[in-house]
């Protein structure tokens, strides 16, 4: 038997047992009608088969879980592998589930279309329990599809245009203030922020949290520009903002990926860093941390953020109330690559 390449089945582990598959069927789930040594005899062998419940087959169990939870991540797959915000995320989600035994099923896609089609073949193929929703739209067409699917969800973003969903966000608005506010008394006033795609609720809570402290500031040449997230990007657009006549004294770019790149080309173009140039990166990581100056950023634990997202999940799944959360704020951490203008 142990030579079996198929999957083993009830039957298999009954034959090298010898019992009847009801035999195997009540001790495999713990039921009464087999004696306690027959029952240790069975999952020692199902053990050695290598045999484990088939999805279809756990969401038969009592209480009918499939024992895993989805997240689709709607980016280009090249970038999203070297973008340290989702590795800390997923990290922190696996650790939550790991503590319970459930899987993580993780899609890329590039295409909403495809995201939402994910969803649909989830609920109906009963692949995943739940889902985590990322990177939440202006106007996201993805929250009515989940709120019509039985579905169980957890959005990371709000705290408006959720729908009845429970959800999990980030105060961004008073950490931009913080960093633009920062700047200023530093003597900077052409300040341009290098934003996410301007789809992106969060994108536009950081521009509009950024003009709003801008004009607080009294720094009219303050502006902002979009790019993809990427080092493509963010080398393309630093490029252009570095070569025009009135070149920005101070870049805030919205992902660490962009804002190394933005350090590179001001090394490539002779602009000192941080005595012309100031550079501020959203989401502190490693990346920020290897370049040389090391990149002020915003500090948020987002191992703990996913965390958190994974416990308001279980909790949905299980049926039982839920409150929308606040994670903790971003903090400012300055670093080599700040400096007051000119010094």
């Amino acid at each position: 038997m142990g030579g079996l390449m198929r999957r083993p089945t009830i039957m298999d582990i009954a034959k090298a047992a010898g019992v009847s598959k009801g035999a195997v069927s009540y001790a495999l789930n713990g039921r009464p009608g087999v004696s306690e040594e027959t029952r240790r005899r069975i999952l020692a062998i199902a053990s050695d088969l290598g045999w484990a419940p088939s999805s279809p087959a756990r969401a038969l169990a009592p209480g009918g879980r499939i024992g895993a939870v989805g997240l689709v991540v709607d980016r280009p797959a090249h970038s999203l592998g070297l973008e340290p915000f989702f590795m800390q995320l997923v990290s922190g989600i696996e650790t939550e589930l790991a503590t319970s035994g459930v899987d993580l099923l993780l899609q890329v896609t590039e295409d909403m279309g495809a995201e939402i089609a994910a969803y649909r073949r989830w609920s109906s193929e009963r692949r995943v329990d739940g889902v985590i929703m990322v990177d939440l739209r202006v106007g996201d067409p993805r929250v009515q599809v989940v709120e019509e699917l039985p579905l169980p969800a957890v959005v990371l973003g709000g705290p408006e245009g959720v729908g009845s969903l429970p959800y999990l966000y980030t105060d961004d608005a008073t950490a931009m203030r913080e960093v633009v506010h920062y700047l200023a008394a530093l003597g900077h006033r052409r300040i341009v922020q290098v934003a996410g795609p301007e789809k992106f609720v969060h994108t536009r809570v950081r521009t509009q949290a950024f003009l709003d402290a801008a004009a607080q500031a009294g720094l009219s040449e303050a502006r902002w520009v979009h790019a993809d997230y990427t080092g493509e990007g963010g080398t393309r657009t630093t490029r252009k903002l570095l070569a025009a006549t009135d070149r920005p004294t101070a870049l805030i770019y919205d992902n660490d990926l962009m804002a190394v790149a933005g350090l590179g080309v001001a090394h490539e173009m002779g602009v000192d860093v941080p005595s012309q140039l100031s550079i501020v990166a959203w989401d502190d990581s490693v990346l920020c941390r290897l370049v040389r100056p090391s990149l002020t950023a915003i500090v948020r634990d987002i191992v703990s953020y996913g965390r958190q997202a994974a416990l308001m999940l279980a909790r949905t799944i299980e049926g039982k109330p839920v409150a929308n959360s606040e994670t903790s704020r971003g903090e400012l951490l300055p670093r080599g690559s700040t400096g007051p203008l000119g010094a």
